[in-house]
């Protein structure tokens, strides 16, 4: 008789920096033998049409402010555990790996309080606050970037770097080279700025563009992903200046652009640097400001500290900042391929099956 395979819990919440991941992870683990259940709540469902997975548990959670928001936030996250535990009952749960987002907290804590494996997964540079609050109690850390701020001290001998996994079609370009533009020829730059286009990056990189000096706007091929109300002004600047652009909200061939690119320009989210490290990309970053405990500018300082970056402040950042340091770079093709070597150097690119070996270990452990 063929024996059971083992069960991988795989819980996150609804965001994509938290549920991309987690559906690679699940690729890996469906791959050597495992059967994958997601846990996550109605957000995340939006993301898994596609997910790897045998059956989604979905689990109750919140967050909220002041006594009323707080004590309803309690009720569903003691209601999501119980959700998690009896889908454990009846499905199996060998390893529960967490990757943050109030979906996570239920199902790592039905967890431990059943004695089954645990892992978290941090996608940035800080420990977010699910991720903070059971470091302390789950079996392993796993992180993306070497320093992992807002970590209790009692954990530090237990954080393990694995990386961030990246999409398939963005893992292949680690094995093509990057070939830095000839002294005459076309520079490619892509610009993003999330999903939707950063306000600042939408209205200030096109300018910045348009004040570089002639001979170097004329070898600009530019494909900048921009908010939706930003288009047609950005449109325009690029004309303007005689810059060829292809200015839109969405790219859906954003390998293909990224594996095209000489420079790219956008901001500082986990999956965005570890991306253009798998990339071998070098790139300038506008770190969000209002990113909580500031972990954009984390993330950025692996890439920056090798070499392969260049970071401007949100505060500092502004059209005349950006065209001095572009011109510096986009002058001198021999440190872009400095800065395409820097960032290859730091990449992680088997994320995944780092982070699968974890589970599986954990697992082991526990006799699972």
């Amino acid at each position: 008789m063929t024996a059971p395979s083992r069960v991988c819990v795989v819980a996150a919440g609804g965001t994509g920096g938290h549920m991309f991941p987690a559906e690679a992870l699940a690729k890996v683990m469906k791959a050597r033998g495992w059967t994958v259940l997601l846990a996550t709540d109605k957000r995340g469902q939006n993301y898994a049409q596609n997910f790897p997975a045998q059956k989604i548990i979905a689990l109750d959670a919140a967050t909220g402010s002041g006594p009323i928001g707080m004590l309803k936030a309690g009720f569903a996250i003691i209601k999501g555990v119980g959700q998690a535990s009896t889908a454990y009952s009846a499905l199996g749960a060998d390893v529960v790996v967490g990757f943050g987002g109030y979906p996570s907290a239920p199902a790592l804590v039905a967890a431990l309080a059943t004695r089954r494996a645990t892992v978290i997964h941090e996608q940035n540079a800080v420990l977010g606050k699910t991720n903070r609050m059971l470091a302390a109690a789950v079996d392993t850390v796993a992180s993306a970037f070497p320093n992992v701020g807002r970590a209790p001290k009692s954990v530090a001998d237990n954080i393990h770097v694995v990386g961030n996994p990246v999409r398939p079609d963005i893992r292949a370009l680690y094995d093509r080279a990057y070939k830095a533009p000839s002294k005459t020829g076309t520079i490619n730059i892509l610009i993003t700025g999330g999903s939707q286009g950063a306000r600042i990056l939408s209205e200030e990189t096109p300018k910045a563009l348009a004040n570089l000096p002639e001979a170097l706007r004329k070898r600009l091929n530019v494909s900048q992903q921009a908010r939706y109300e930003n288009v047609a002004a950005a449109k325009k600047i690029y004309a303007d200046a005689g810059i060829k652009a292809d200015v839109s909200p969405f790219f859906d061939d954003m390998a293909k652009r990224l594996s095209d690119a000489h420079l790219v320009i956008g901001r500082a989210g986990a999956s965005t640097c570890s991306e253009l490290a798998v990339a071998a990309m070098p790139s300038v970053l506008i770190p969000l400001k209002i990113a909580t405990d500031d972990h954009q500018t984390l993330n950025a300082r692996v890439l920056l500290e090798a070499g392969a970056a260049k970071r401007i402040s949100e505060d500092d950042f502004n059209a005349e900042v950006l065209t001095g340091i572009l011109q510096s770079v986009l002058e001198d093709p021999a440190k872009l391929a400095a800065m395409s070597a820097a960032a290859k150097g730091v990449a992680i690119a088997d994320a995944a099956e780092r982070l699968a070996d974890l589970a599986e270990a954990a697992a082991n452990a526990r006799g699972r």
